[in-house]
Parts: C-alpha cells; sequence; structure tokens
C-alpha cells in the first residue's frame, strides 16, 4: 500500500512539474552576420495579423521577417541601390519566395524608398538586440522609436523637426560592432498614450516601433 502511495505522489509531482510554465529560450544573434540579397516587402494584406512570434503585425511599425534570425534581433538595411538605410526589429518568419533574403514591413520600405518597385538589392547587418515582448506581461511603460541613423546629423535633422509638436522626443545612441546608431525616441506612461502618440505619429507620415520598457 505504501509503495502504492509514493508511486502516485510521484507521478503527481511529475505532472505538476511539466505543467511549469517554461522559460522561452531566446538566442542571440550570431556575430558578425552580414548577409546582401534581395528584400522585398509586406503590408495591409496582413496588417492586424499574428506574427510567428505571436506579436501582432503593424505595417507602421519598423519590423521585418527572416528565415532564421532570432525574434527581437535589430537588423541594419541598407538599400544598395540608393544608400538609404533603415533598423528594424525582427518578429517574423519568412520570405517564403526563392530568392529573397528579408520581408521589411510597410513602413521599414518606404524609408528604403522601395514601396513602388516592390523589391530592391539590400545588405544586412546586425545593428543589436532587443529582447522580444512577452505579451502575457504588462509592462510600466513604453518608447516610440521613430528612426535610427548611422549619420547623426539625420538624427538630430528628425529631433528638431518633431521638437516642437512633442517637448519630450530625445536621442538615444547605442554601440554595436564598432558603429554607433542614433535613435530617436518617445517615452509614453502606458500603453493608452502609447497607441494616442503612435496614431498621431503615423498620421503625420512617420513610421514608429513601440517598444516596452
Amino acid at each position: 500500500m505504501k509503495k502504492t502511495f509514493f508511486l502516485w505522489l510521484l507521478v503527481l509531482l511529475t505532472g505538476l512539474y511539466s505543467c511549469r510554465p517554461s522559460k522561452p529560450e531566446v538566442s542571440p544573434p550570431p556575430a558578425g552576420f552580414v548577409e546582401t540579397g534581395i528584400a522585398s516587402w509586406y503590408g495591409p494584406e496582413f496588417h492586424g495579423r499574428p506574427t510567428s512570434s505571436r506579436e501582432i503585425f503593424d505595417q507602421n511599425d519598423l519590423t521585418a521577417a527572416h528565415p532564421t534570425l532570432p525574434f527581437g534581433t535589430m537588423v541594419l538595411v541598407t538599400n544598395l541601390d540608393n544608400g538609404r538605410q533603415v533598423t528594424v526589429r525582427i518578429n517574423d518568419r519568412g520570405p517564403f519566395v526563392k530568392g529573397r533574403i528579408i520581408d521589411l514591413s510597410y513602413a521599414a520600405a518606404r524609408m528604403l524608398g522601395m514601396v513602388g518597385p516592390g523589391t530592391a538589392r539590400v545588405r544586412l547587418e546586425i545593428a543589436g538586440f532587443e529582447m522580444p515582448p512577452r505579451p502575457e506581461l504588462q509592462s510600466a511603460g513604453y518608447v516610440l522609436q521613430v528612426g535610427s541613423f548611422t549619420v547623426q546629423e539625420n538624427a538630430l535633422a528628425l529631433f528638431r523637426k518633431l521638437q516642437k509638436e512633442f517637448p519630450g522626443v530625445y536621442l538615444s545612441a547605442f554601440q554595436s560592432g564598432g558603429r554607433t546608431f542614433h535613435r530617436v525616441r518617445l517615452k509614453a506612461s502606458d500603453k493608452t498614450e502609447a497607441r494616442k502618440m503612435a496614431e498621431k505619429l503615423s498620421a503625420a507620415g512617420y513610421p514608429v516601433l513601440m517598444l516596452r520598457e
């Protein structure tokens, strides 16, 4: 009888342990990663749908789909046809068309000047890593990123342009791979305020990336 009791106890404890929520494994992006190839973009037809990372796709965010890079990887994308650059966050899988290496959001494609052509020759470089947001967790605050530039003058120009209407705008610099990226950002106290600010910025023609602090 004792043996049966302990056996059932062991089964119960094993079951409880297996039901514990597992911590999602997040791998950092590979060091020194550089990739060159064809980029495409996606927008309205996928807007509002879940991505492969379970984040809801927003065509006005600076995000992208890549076949293998970990979710949360920040990638500097350079349009090799016109020299324009944009930093995007990987939150989806794709593209699923042979010969293409990345699928950019509409906002990112617009910043690179490739909405009309539909595709462009690009170079991808790792620009950092942001821990992917977990939908079940609520954050105390939000950050809205309006742009990320390797040329400080470009960041300053956008900063000055936004300063009148958004007094809380600020510049945030970070280094990765020996390069400095100048980010133009605004803070919001909660999700409601962040969404209102994002809508206002989007209506004015600015692509917005909303991040949890």
